[in-house]
């Protein structure tokens, strides 16, 4: 009898996979499993390992263990790495690639330790009189990994390949794709495999991963089978008859297997394009007679089934695809219908948004913690019984639906002290509420027909559990009390800023709309920036400076969007310079202007430092508006800026610029800022604060909303 050799390996998977992959591993026939927090090995024959590739459903990565030894520096790293006899391993015709994981006192990044590995493997060739061989970083023949933990190097031949989880069926995905190898741990905790005569149902389905990764499941598919290549096709060790022989019985069990399944499982989802994905997914992996797609708004689940199932989905993860808004909402009725139409049923949500559980009003009895790529998520399982009810009666959780909410209260009583101002100004554009309550620590704008939500930071002596709660409330009831859709709900973070530039990107939408400020027309991006593009505190502020440059020269400094330059353009200004370091926000300034049909060459563009730029300025202008940001470490710039530290600096270059009679008009949004009045007399200037006059009706509670001052010659 011949007793085949074992090999070492290392299976790699994402983190609260790891048990499953243990378990999975020691029932295809592997021995030695031990599982660590950076994978888990194994031993096993090479006909086992193929078996492991084609079967496994939770490995990202299958590595093959080819040697090892002490390292904690270059020297030492190059050593451990001489002594593989690489020739052994693949030709000098093939091309290579090294991952390098891990560090030590000595190695302090992956590309220096990688490079080190390389030298030594192409040493080896050349010294055996070898040729050299190639590197390909993206597409090589032979992938080496090496591992450096704790002073020892372990180095690994890429067995698998890489993104073992990918099946191939996917052709498209939805906003937040979920990778395939954790949709089956999903699936697998959900407890659905126990029972599969029971439904299974999805209902917020995307581009129906989970569905398609249960039914494979069921069906007993070998899932990597239709995979192009493989890591070890060129490893001068590969029994080629070996795997054709494991890959042909795969195929055969699958095929098998696939003519005796009869079920079924369901999928919903509101957004029809995403239906499409899913469906041709489903037919991608043949899987599309065992699937039945509908499109269906979750909130409005119905029960049509006659035994009790399982309810398994991953909803959209709030304001990184920008449904929080909806989810609030929709989670609330959810919890509810659960409650009323789902007895008995087996409920189970895998969400990076812990918070948005708690509007359910369900306690879980198991929950596994989980990484979505770089996201920390929980998959929250639920019985729906009696004792569940119970346990709702003994702590009740999160419920707006009946409640009397005095963040609601404050709203209808702002909107109403305001709605015959509004009336007269005709505004398309305000803020209707500004943490107005502490434990509400939001800013809620109007934009048209949408609403702006800007939750702040909360301050440190409230508890985060406390603060989300608050926040899904004001996402509950503001679109409910202002009439105004979900859909239509726009939610961001504003975080206090240390170190970073006044202007922060979200995820790109590259969407807008077109609002009316006093005759003006201006671009609104309501989703692709912390800032709307709009400064609505600035409404007065434009109106004072507009009135100042008609038929005068305007210097308009940091100009963002160009709202100022805009307004005074329309106000009748002689000339209008509008300087700004950002190219988008250039460009957007220039959109503005050409949404109010305003051209021609006494209106400039210029991009550059303004700091720099006024120091190199040889033009005069009547009136100067200087709006710099707090802060700012731009990589464009020369140096940081603080506005509090550097604004007299400023002031006194920009008064070069200033023709005589001229006025300057500074503002920041820096709290408790101090003006230098000493020294803005040292060089004949005074300051008057017009902050009062420039903050209108609606930041009227906001008094440290901005600072503005009207700067001018003393002698003037």
């Amino acid at each position: 009898m011949e007793i085949k050799s074992t090999h070492q390996f290392l299976a790699l998977t994402s983190p609260g996979i790891e048990i499953l992959l243990a378990q999975e591993l020691t029932s295809f026939g592997a021995d030695d499993v031990v599982q660590k927090p950076e994978g888990v090995y194994f031993s096993a024959a090479i006909e086992t390992a193929y078996r492991i590739c084609i079967w496994t459903r939770f490995a990202s990565r299958v590595l093959l263990k080819l040697a090892s030894s002490d390292a904690d520096d270059k020297d030492t790293l190059h050593a451990a790495a001489s002594d593989v006899v690489w020739s052994d391993i693949f030709d000098s015709d093939k091309s290579f690639a090294i991952d390098f994981v891990g560090k030590s006192r000595e190695i302090r990044n992956s590309q220096f330790g990688g490079l080190t590995v390389k030298d030594a493997i192409v040493d080896h060739f050349r010294d055996c009189g070898l040729a050299r061989p190639n590197v390909d970083k993206y597409q090589p023949d032979i992938r080496i990994q090496a591992r450096l933990l704790k002073g020892n190097v372990s180095f690994y031949l890429d067995f698998s390949g890489r993104s073992l989880f990918q099946r191939g069926y996917r052709e498209s995905t939805g906003a937040a794709p979920l990778k395939e190898n954790l949709a089956a741990a999903i699936i697998t905790r959900s407890g659905w495999l126990d029972d599969q005569t029971k439904p299974l149902i999805d209902p917020m389905c995307g581009s129906g991963t989970l569905l398609i990764e249960a039914v494979s499941m069921a069906i007993g598919c070998a899932p990597n089978i239709h995979r192009d290549t493989w890591g070890f096709e060129h490893w001068l060790a590969h029994e080629v008859e070996t795997w054709q022989h494991a890959l042909a019985d795969a195929k055969a069990n699958t095929e098998q297997a696939l003519a005796q399944f009869s079920g079924k499982v369901y999928g919903y989802d509101e957004d029809g394009r995403v239906l499409k994905a899913a469906k041709q997914n489903a037919r991608n992996a043949g899987f599309s007679d065992f699937i039945e797609f509908s499109e269906a708004d979750a909130s409005q689940l119905t029960n049509k089934f006659s035994d009790a199932g399982y309810i398994v989905f991953n909803p959209p993860y709030g304001e990184r695809i920008g449904e929080l808004p909806e989810l609030v909402e929709t989670f609330v009725h959810l919890g509810q219908s659960f409650k009323e139409n789902f007895d008995q049923w087996r409920i189970s949500i895998f969400t990076a948004n812990i918070e948005l559980l708690t509007l359910l009003k369900l306690s879980s009895d198991k929950r596994y913690k989980f990484k979505n790529g770089p996201l920390d998520c929980q998959l929250a399982c639920y019985q729906i019984n009696d004792k569940q009810r119970a346990k709702d009666e003994r702590t009740p959780q999160a419920d707006f639906s009946g409640m009397d909410s005095a963040f609601a209260n404050r709203l209808l009583k702002n909107r109403k002290n305001l709605k015959n101002w509004l009336k007269k100004e005709q505004l398309d554009c305000y803020r209707l509420y500004d943490a107005d309550i502490p434990e509400y620590n939001v800013a809620v704008d109007v934009y048209g027909d949408y609403l702006v939500i800007q939750e702040y930071a909360p301050p440190a002596n409230i508890e985060p559990t406390k603060a989300a709660k608050r926040l899904q409330e004001v996402i509950y009831f503001a679109p409910k009390t202002l009439e105004i859709p979900a859909d239509k709900v726009v939610l961001k973070t504003r975080a206090k800023q240390k170190g970073t530039n006044q202007y922060q990107k979200l995820a790109q939408k590259q969407q807008s709309i077109t609002l009316s400020e006093y005759g003006a027309k201006f671009k609104i991006n309501l989703w692709d920036y912390l800032d709307t593009g709009l400064f609505l505190d600035h409404r007065k502020t434009r109106q004072i400076v507009a009135q100042k440059a008609k038929n005068k020269s305007l210097l308009n400094l940091f100009a963002y969007t160009g709202s100022v330059s805009v307004q005074s353009a329309l106000h009748g200004a002689k000339s209008v310079t509008t300087v700004d370091m950002s190219n988008t926000y250039l460009s957007w300034a220039k959109e503005n202007f050409d949404l109010n049909n305003l051209s021609g060459e006494q209106y400039s563009f210029i991009q550059a430092d303004c700091l720099t730029w006024l120091k190199e300025n040889k033009n005069g202008f009547d009136v100067i508006f200087i709006d710099p940001p707090t802060f700012s470490n731009s990589k464009r710039m020369e140096d940081s800026f603080d506005v509090q530290r550097d604004h007299l600096d400023v002031i006194t270059d920009a008064v070069a610029s200033l023709n005589e009679g001229g006025e300057i008009i500074f503002t920041n949004n820096k709290r408790n800022f101090k003006i230098d009045h000493d020294g803005l007399a040292a060089i004949g200037l005074k300051a008057t604060n017009i902050s009062e006059q420039t903050r209108d009706r609606d930041f009227q509670r906001n008094k440290h909303i901005h600072n503005s001052w009207l700067i001018t010659r003393v002698n003037s």
